[in-house]
């Protein structure tokens, strides 16, 4: 049986208080990872981050 993934929910779609929650508990989980000054690398870090562990895309 396979099972089939839900859908992503778009970040624009967020209420504000969301957007923010989700921005807070990111930088606490930026704090452990390594530091870089590439923009490119943050954007992706984030989209990935919102991905994989929230279901949110992130298309900034």
């Amino acid at each position: 049986m396979t099972g089939t993934a839900s859908p992503l929910r778009d970040w624009d779609t967020l209420d504000p208080e969301e957007q923010i929650a989700l921005r807070v508990e990111y930088g606490r989980w930026l704090d452990n990872q390594p530091p870089t000054c590439s923009l490119e690398t943050k954007i992706e870090r984030f989209r990935t981050w919102l991905r994989e562990l929230h279901g949110v895309e992130y298309r900034g």
